[in-house]
């Protein structure tokens, strides 16, 4: 009888969490604007490590 209990509290527990996970709530402004701000730092990253390169290779080249 317990083994029952177990599993459809199991099966239950999972099926809450299935409908639970399908319901998302609309992006709000402040999620939005995080994003945008992720987005930004991480194009800022990106070129820094470019300039970085460019400024190796430059260094690269000079010592020549």
């Amino acid at each position: 009888m317990r083994f029952n209990k177990t599993v459809i509290a199991t099966l239950a527990a999972g099926a809450l969490l299935a409908i639970l996970s399908g319901c998302q709530k609309p992006e709000g402004p402040a999620e939005h604007a995080g994003k945008i701000v992720d987005q930004a730092a991480e194009n800022v990253g990106q070129q820094i490590e470019k300039t970085g390169a460019d400024i190796q290779n430059a260094a690269k080249d000079g010592k020549k």
